[in-house]
Protein backbone atom coordinates (compact mmCIF):
# COMPACT_ATOMS: atom_id res chain seq x y z
CA UNK A 1 0.00 0.00 0.00
CA UNK A 2 2.66 2.38 0.82
CA UNK A 3 4.45 1.58 -2.54
CA UNK A 4 1.67 2.56 -4.33
CA UNK A 5 1.43 5.92 -2.29
CA UNK A 6 5.09 6.86 -3.14
CA UNK A 7 4.70 5.74 -7.22
CA UNK A 8 1.20 8.22 -6.91
CA UNK A 9 3.21 11.02 -5.10
CA UNK A 10 6.08 10.76 -7.53
CA UNK A 11 4.00 10.60 -10.36
CA UNK A 12 2.11 13.78 -9.22
CA UNK A 13 5.51 15.44 -8.38
CA UNK A 14 6.64 14.51 -12.23
CA UNK A 15 3.36 15.84 -13.99
CA UNK A 16 2.93 18.97 -11.57
CA UNK A 17 6.77 19.80 -12.48
CA UNK A 18 6.42 19.58 -16.35
CA UNK A 19 3.77 21.78 -16.36
CA UNK A 20 5.42 24.46 -13.94
CA UNK A 21 8.55 24.06 -16.11
CA UNK A 22 6.34 24.87 -19.42
CA UNK A 23 5.15 28.26 -18.24
CA UNK A 24 8.21 31.35 -18.34
CA UNK A 25 8.23 34.31 -16.56
CA UNK A 26 7.50 37.28 -18.44
CA UNK A 27 10.36 39.17 -15.94
CA UNK A 28 12.48 36.75 -17.12
CA UNK A 29 12.28 37.25 -20.73
CA UNK A 30 11.21 40.77 -20.80
CA UNK A 31 13.02 44.11 -18.70
CA UNK A 32 9.57 44.92 -17.08
CA UNK A 33 11.47 48.09 -16.16
CA UNK A 34 11.07 49.74 -19.61
CA UNK A 35 8.90 50.43 -22.17
CA UNK A 36 9.74 50.98 -25.77
CA UNK A 37 7.85 52.38 -28.45
CA UNK A 38 7.63 51.39 -32.27
CA UNK A 39 5.24 52.45 -34.73
CA UNK A 40 5.32 50.80 -38.12
CA UNK A 41 3.32 48.52 -40.11
CA UNK A 42 1.52 44.81 -39.24
CA UNK A 43 3.30 42.43 -41.29
CA UNK A 44 1.76 39.43 -38.99
CA UNK A 45 -0.81 38.59 -36.71
CA UNK A 46 -0.99 34.83 -34.71
CA UNK A 47 -3.45 34.38 -32.74
CA UNK A 48 -2.91 31.42 -30.84
CA UNK A 49 -2.62 29.59 -27.66
CA UNK A 50 -0.32 29.87 -25.14
CA UNK A 51 0.85 33.69 -26.34
CA UNK A 52 -0.28 35.19 -29.47
CA UNK A 53 2.11 37.28 -31.67
CA UNK A 54 2.35 40.39 -33.60
CA UNK A 55 4.73 41.06 -35.91
CA UNK A 56 5.66 44.86 -37.47
CA UNK A 57 7.86 46.59 -39.69
CA UNK A 58 8.88 49.93 -38.43
CA UNK A 59 9.64 52.55 -40.93
CA UNK A 60 13.18 51.58 -40.70
CA UNK A 61 12.59 48.64 -42.17
CA UNK A 62 13.60 46.60 -38.75
CA UNK A 63 11.13 43.97 -38.55
CA UNK A 64 9.84 43.42 -34.19
CA UNK A 65 8.06 40.39 -32.63
CA UNK A 66 5.64 41.46 -30.17
CA UNK A 67 4.33 38.66 -27.51
CA UNK A 68 0.65 39.22 -26.47
CA UNK A 69 -1.98 37.32 -24.68
CA UNK A 70 -3.11 33.80 -25.26
CA UNK A 71 -5.97 34.02 -28.08
CA UNK A 72 -9.05 32.92 -25.18
CA UNK A 73 -7.79 36.10 -22.92
CA UNK A 74 -7.62 38.23 -26.07
CA UNK A 75 -11.20 37.49 -26.99
CA UNK A 76 -12.50 38.68 -23.52
CA UNK A 77 -11.17 41.94 -24.86
CA UNK A 78 -13.02 41.35 -28.32
CA UNK A 79 -10.11 40.97 -30.08
CA UNK A 80 -10.53 37.79 -32.87
CA UNK A 81 -8.13 36.43 -35.75
CA UNK A 82 -9.80 38.44 -38.09
CA UNK A 83 -9.49 42.03 -36.11
CA UNK A 84 -6.09 42.78 -37.32
CA UNK A 85 -4.78 43.02 -41.15
CA UNK A 86 -1.55 42.57 -42.52
CA UNK A 87 -0.61 46.14 -43.50
CA UNK A 88 -2.31 47.89 -40.45
CA UNK A 89 -0.79 51.10 -39.00
CA UNK A 90 -0.40 50.86 -35.95
CA UNK A 91 1.42 51.80 -32.36
CA UNK A 92 3.27 49.47 -30.09
CA UNK A 93 3.99 50.18 -26.71
CA UNK A 94 5.96 47.22 -24.90
CA UNK A 95 8.55 45.84 -22.48
CA UNK A 96 11.85 45.11 -23.97
CA UNK A 97 13.64 41.57 -24.25
CA UNK A 98 16.69 40.93 -21.95
CA UNK A 99 18.80 39.58 -24.60
CA UNK A 100 20.45 42.45 -26.29
CA UNK A 101 20.45 43.22 -30.06
CA UNK A 102 16.45 40.88 -30.23
CA UNK A 103 13.85 43.32 -31.17
CA UNK A 104 11.13 41.50 -29.23
CA UNK A 105 8.71 43.33 -27.08
CA UNK A 106 6.15 41.98 -24.50
CA UNK A 107 2.87 43.66 -25.33
CA UNK A 108 1.55 46.55 -23.00
CA UNK A 109 -0.33 48.68 -25.33
CA UNK A 110 -1.67 48.64 -28.86
CA UNK A 111 -3.00 51.24 -31.31
CA UNK A 112 -4.21 51.18 -35.08
CA UNK A 113 -3.94 54.21 -36.51
CA UNK A 114 -6.41 54.36 -38.89
CA UNK A 115 -9.53 53.83 -36.67
CA UNK A 116 -8.08 54.33 -32.97
CA UNK A 117 -8.72 51.00 -32.04
CA UNK A 118 -6.49 50.46 -29.08
CA UNK A 119 -5.80 47.33 -26.28
CA UNK A 120 -3.97 48.10 -22.85
CA UNK A 121 -3.51 49.50 -19.61
CA UNK A 122 -5.13 46.98 -17.81
CA UNK A 123 -8.54 46.92 -16.09
CA UNK A 124 -9.11 43.94 -18.42
CA UNK A 125 -7.48 45.44 -21.80
CA UNK A 126 -10.17 47.17 -22.73
CA UNK A 127 -10.69 48.05 -26.74
CA UNK A 128 -11.96 51.07 -27.11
Amino acid sequence: MKSKLVVLVLAGTFLFGMSAYAHHSFASTYDLSKQVKVEGKLVQFLFRNPHSFVHIESADGQRWAIEWAGGAQLSGSSIDRNTLKVGDPVIITGNPTRTEGEHRLRMVAFKRTSDGLSWGGRQGEVVD
